[in-house]
């Protein structure tokens, strides 16, 4: 086995260490960020951080969340394999990638262009054939995919956006950060009941915050 063969084996199992340490324990989440190399998504001055635990700058002002906050983001959204996933906030593809290996299909909208332009063609080089990139307003969702079993918000909104509510299947979860300032901020896990919503806090978390609109590209 080479150095190189070696090193990439280390960084591997210190990786899935570091996200097992934050809590990260479901093993089919486990198994998929294991599969999705994080430094394929990051490009440029932060490419060697690729593999450490924190956010890092990307295009647009947007940021790649740090791979525990991804994991456990994705633990609470509790993906079954015949799912449908709407992700508002494609950002680098990086949790795109992760939710491509837990459901059946997902969507994933981004208000930038600029992002998505890269991430769809990243995805065919990575033979990533169930994610649907769309550039659009996340905030409203995708009426016309709608319902989702699961929806990922990867930006903050004061409340759970209403026209993302409507869009998730009873029985549904949605993930989404809350809060007014990116000083103040929880992750909220809203499940969709015959009786309405049930909500549960998991943790205090910083996103960039959800806007309307186009990104000015």
């Amino acid at each position: 086995m080479s150095d190189e063969t070696t090193s990439d084996a280390e960084r591997k199992m210190q990786f899935l260490y570091g996200l097992r340490s934050k809590g990260v324990m479901d093993p089919r989440v486990l198994t998929a960020m294991e599969k999705v190399d994080r430094g394929a998504f990051i490009t440029g001055t932060f490419a060697d951080r690729a593999y450490e635990d924190m956010p890092l700058p990307i295009a647009c002002g947007q940021t790649i969340s740090q791979p525990s906050v991804v994991g456990l983001m994705t633990q609470a959204l509790d993906v079954q394999p015949r799912n449908k996933v709407l992700e508002v906030g494609t950002g680098s593809g990086y949790q795109a990638a992760v939710l491509s290996h837990l459901a059946r299909r997902v969507y994933s909208v981004d208000r930038h262009a600029r992002l998505t332009r890269p991430v769809r063609k990243l995805f065919q080089d990575l033979d990533i054939h169930n994610v649907t990139i769309v550039t659009g307003d996340g905030s409203y969702g995708l009426p016309e995919q709608a319902p989702f079993d699961r929806i990922l918000v990867t930006a903050a909104a004061e409340d759970p956006p209403g026209p993302l509510l409507a869009q998730l299947r009873e029985g549904g979860i949605m993930v989404v950060p809350v809060g007014q300032s990116d000083a103040v901020q929880s992750l909220i896990k809203v499940t969709k009941t015959p009786q309405g919503f049930d909500y549960e806090e998991l943790m205090p978390v910083r996103f960039v915050p959800l806007l309307e609109g186009l990104g000015q590209d």
